[in-house]
């Protein structure tokens, strides 16, 4: 009887202690979720900041690295050159082909140019639409010649641009930007004055880290352009959070993307700004789309990869004393050509090494005679003649200038733009034979820069 009464007075005593302490656990539960939730908005808003710094830090950088504003005069790709020069004569017309006024027929049923994209299962999105269409038939049906040229070159350049993207985690569909920029030509310039097969202008390429000076320019180095092309990639994907706009970015840049998203409303798509885009990078991410199909479907349509003299396999060697290529071509007998294919980069046919180790692309068949060679015999070989002191100096002299074009805006007068591109109004007027300190909006003035 005793115990029953003991429990019943335990029960009393707990019961209202337990019922209040599952209260206060309610209240502190509820408590914490709305911290939760408000450290959730917080770290949100934070977020959205921290986008738009970096959106507004790519502008900056693009601007510090001497961007020109985008025309399809100072377009940084070779598109225009590219529809103008290598489409068919029935293609090409008196001027740039207007791809928003031809449309191309196909014997292909849209259903099954659908399945198609869809069964490529790419990891960037593609959609289709009717301007899609267009860009697709336009690589697989309309030049075959040039798409079998681009596919022989391929065979070299891809497997290089597919290491490099896979390092950096990036999606190995972005090769096929390479086609669209310069034809897979690494020694592709823009009239703007962008170089190489991943077209950087001079100062966006010394941003990314490639050296250009007297002697090389990285921005024709392969490997090392391509490098390049996948860290400003993987940038703007990660200030835009969408490949469609990062590619579009590439071409136009970050400050004409942000442009667009603002008169789109905030939208964060392609297709959504498309409108509001440059006219030429509207097409950039249809052209890419078109050439990523016709590489997949090339056998579906006849497409065969020309033999382009590339070779199969290359040997890397580094270089650590001045060689000029005529010595590599008469001590060891690789062809001058073949030295010049590979090693775009020296453009003066030497390679510094005596500034820093430097690299020497050959062919895996001359990997022997090269390894065979006498060292002393090599560099020394016509050294007094090809590297001399002279020769040397002259080329230090020259400043591995660049031509850059600059279009005239409201404002702008010789002065202003002397001091941005920092030379003298002198060098203004001659460089474009001008005759009196007079501008007209639209106008196109050649600068030359280091």
């Amino acid at each position: 009887m005793k115990k029953a009464v003991l429990s019943v007075i335990l029960m009393l005593v707990f019961i209202p202690s337990w019922a209040q302490s599952k209260k206060a656990l309610k209240a502190e539960n509820e408590a914490l979720k709305k911290e939760l939730s408000e450290a959730r908005a917080r770290l949100d808003s934070l977020l959205s900041s921290l986008q738009a710094v970096e959106a507004e830090g790519m502008e900056e950088a693009e601007e510090a690295a001497g961007a020109p504003e985008f025309s399809a005069e100072l377009s940084d790709s070779l598109m225009d050159v590219w529809y103008r020069q290598r489409l068919s004569p029935d293609f090409r017309g008196n001027g740039e082909l207007d791809m928003d006024a031809v449309h191309f027929s196909t014997n292909v049923p849209d259903e099954e140019l659908m399945r198609r994209l869809s069964a490529m299962n790419a990891y960037i999105t593609i959609p289709f639409n009717e301007t899609v269409k267009n860009y697709m038939i336009l690589y697989s049906e309309k030049m075959p010649r040039h798409m079998s040229d681009m596919m022989g070159r391929s065979l070299y350049y891809f497997p290089i641009f597919e290491e490099i993207l896979a390092k950096y985690g990036l999606p190995l569909e972005l090769k096929y930007m390479a086609i669209i920029e310069s034809n897979l030509n690494p020694v592709a310039e823009s009239r703007a004055g962008a170089m190489g097969i991943w077209q950087f202008m001079y100062r966006t390429g010394k941003l990314y880290g490639l050296k250009i000076n007297s002697f090389m320019d990285e921005r024709l180095d392969v490997e090392k352009s391509a490098d390049a092309a996948a860290r400003y990639l993987r940038d703007a994907y990660n200030v835009f959070g969408d490949w469609n706009l990062a590619i579009s970015s590439y071409n136009c840049g970050s400050g004409n993307v942000n442009k667009a998203i603002k008169r789109a409303g905030g939208k964060m798509d392609f297709w959504s700004i498309y409108p509001y885009l440059p006219r030429e990078t509207r097409g950039y991410v249809p052209a890419f789309i078109g050439a990523m199909y016709a590489f997949h479907y090339a056998r579906e349509y006849g497409l065969q990869p020309s033999d382009v003299g590339m070779p199969a396999k290359v040997d890397t060697f580094e270089i650590r004393r001045n060689l000029h290529f005529k010595q590599i071509n008469e001590v060891v007998g690789v062809p001058m050509e073949t030295v010049k294919l590979l090693n775009p980069q020296y453009t003066h046919d030497i390679i510094p090494g005596n500034s820093g180790t430097c690299i020497l692309n050959l062919p895996y068949s001359w990997t022997g005679p090269f390894l065979a060679a006498d060292q002393d015999s090599l560099y020394l070989h016509r050294a007094g003649e090809l590297l001399n002191a002279q020769v040397l100096k002259n080329i230090e002299e020259s400043g591995g200038e660049t031509r850059i074009a600059y279009k005239v805006k409201s404002g702008d007068y010789l002065g202003r733009i002397a001091q941005r591109n920092h030379c003298t109004v002198a060098q203004l007027k001659k460089w474009n034979h001008l005759r009196s300190d007079k501008l007209r909006v639209g106008q196109i003035l050649y600068i030359y820069r280091r």
